[in-house]
C-alpha cells in the first residue's frame, strides 16, 4: 500500500499557529496550490482527510470530481496548540519572546499553555492513521492531512524521538510517501515534495 499525505494549502489569513481550535478555509491561493499538487496524478482508491475545514473542503471536492470515496479521520487533526491558536509568529516573538524560544529550544516540555502534549497527540494520530487505513482494501491512499500529523507520521516510520520532529519542514500542499513494505512495516519514500 501506498499512501500519499498531502498538507493542506496556504487557508485565509496567512501562516497563524493553527491546530485543531482554529480552523479557517482554504484561501484562494491555497485552493490553487492544492489542485497543482494533484494535477496529472491518478491511481489513488481512496482519499482520508482530517475533519478540519482546511482539508475537508478539498477532499470532499477532490473525492467528488474523481468519483473517489471520502472518509473522515478525527485522530487525523492537527495537534492543540492552547493559548497560541490563531496566533502568528510574529505576535509570538514580540509578546511572548521567552516562551516562544522555550518552545523551539524544547517543545516537548516547553508546550504552549493548554497545549496537547505531543506523546498524547503522536499516539492519537497513529492510532487514527491504522484505524483509517484498516478497512480499505486498496493499494494507493490520498491523505489530505496537516504538518503536525505528516511529522508526527515520518517521526514514527522513522523511529524519530518527540523532540526532533519540527526539524522536518512541510509546505503547503507538500507531499509525503509512505509505502508499506511486504513486512508490514511502513517505509518513508520521500517527503515535502511540492
Amino acid at each position: 500500500m501506498i499512501v500519499d499525505l498531502l498538507r493542506h494549502g496556504e487557508p485565509e489569513g496567512g501562516q497563524r499557529y493553527r491546530g485543531h481550535g482554529c480552523d479557517d478555509p482554504l484561501s484562494a491561493r491555497g485552493w490553487t496550490q492544492m489542485e497543482r499538487a494533484v494535477q496529472g496524478e491518478d491511481g489513488w482508491q481512496y482519499v482520508v482527510s482530517s475533519p478540519m475545514q482546511r482539508c475537508r473542503a478539498f477532499a470532499e471536492r477532490f473525492g467528488s470530481e474523481r468519483g473517489l470515496p471520502v472518509t473522515l479521520a478525527p485522530d487525523l487533526r492537527e495537534v492543540g496548540f492552547g493559548d497560541w491558536e490563531g496566533r502568528t509568529r510574529v505576535e509570538l516573538q514580540r509578546e511572548r519572546p521567552e516562551e516562544y524560544r522555550a518552545f523551539y529550544a524544547d517543545p516537548v516540555h516547553a508546550r504552549p499553555a493548554g497545549a496537547e502534549p505531543l506523546a498524547v497527540f503522536r499516539r492519537r494520530v497513529e492510532a487514527g492513521f491504522d484505524a483509517a487505513l484498516q478497512p480499505l482494501e486498496a493499494e494507493r491512499v490520498l491523505m489530505v492531512v496537516h504538518a503536525g500529523v505528516i511529522r508526527a507520521l515520518v517521526g514514527w516510520v522513522m523511529g524519530v524521538p518527540d523532540d526532533r520532529l519540527f526539524q522536518l519542514e512541510c509546505e503547503y500542499a507538500s507531499r509525503t510517501r509512505l509505502h508499506r513494505h511486504p513486512t508490514r512495516d511502513w517505509r518513508l519514500i520521500h517527503a515535502n515534495r511540492v
